[in-house]
């Protein structure tokens, strides 16, 4: 389960603390999905990196499965996020000197190597995006959709508690967006985990539900929706 309680962010500047988050309170439970809407500078990306343990809160209590990332060393923090979360971001960030296969097995190098069940796992995954005969082209040599494509295969390499897409269409025309959302939902459904998408997009919100607004700060969900 994702619990949330009371977090707040505030970033330092000359003139005193800015803050960005206030008193946020959000609960998942395993199988369960969120949508972040908000304007530009609402403080979403940063909800984001809060929720996935890459930026820290200035108060409150983040846990997942009972667990406070914040709790741990920088090292814990990080084992942590590899093993219990799963990210997708609006820039895929494949390495481009690898192949489609290669970038989904990267999260399994933190371990120190990539076992031959992994790999069966990442060309499994490859073929549940439709990519499997694409395993062995490079990124340049994919369309903008099929390398976000491999980058959602990615995140679910080890079967995240956790997925966090952060405007994960952003880039994407209409119908490779509607294909993008729809697989991040099924496939976070088929692992029993929790989704958190991150999008200014009306219809791709829609696919997902359990929208949510940032409004000054606070999270406000939409009932019904």
């Amino acid at each position: 389960m994702l619990e949330v309680d009371q977090v707040t962010k505030a970033y330092p500047s000359p003139t005193g603390p800015v803050p960005v988050l206030l008193s946020i309170d959000l609960r998942l439970a395993p199988g369960e999905r969120a949508t972040v809407m908000g304007p530009s500078g609402s403080g979403k990306s940063t909800l984001l990196a809060i929720l996935g343990a890459l930026d820290e809160p200035t108060s409150g209590r983040v846990r997942l499965d009972g667990i406070d990332p914040f709790a741990g060393t920088p090292a814990e923090r990080a084992a942590f996020r590899n093993r219990r979360i799963g990210f997708v971001f609006q820039e895929h960030h494949l390495l481009d000197g690898c192949t489609a296969l290669d970038n989904v097995v990267l999260p399994a190098l933190a371990s120190g190597r990539v076992s031959a069940a992994v790999e069966e796992r990442g060309r499994a995954l490859l073929d549940r995006v439709g990519l499997s005969a694409r395993a062995g082209h490079f990124p340049g040599e994919l369309s903008g959709g099929e390398r976000q494509r491999v980058a959602v295969a990615r995140a679910l390499l080890l079967e995240p508690r956790l997925l966090l897409a952060d405007e994960p269409t952003g880039q994407l025309d209409a119908h490779a967006a509607g294909a993008i959302a729809d697989l991040l939902v099924e496939l976070a459904a088929e692992v029993n985990g929790m989704l958190v998408v991150v999008t200014h997009a009306d219809a791709i919100a829609a696919r997902v539900g359990g929208i949510r607004r940032l409004v000054e700060g606070r999270l406000v969900e939409e009932r019904g929706k």
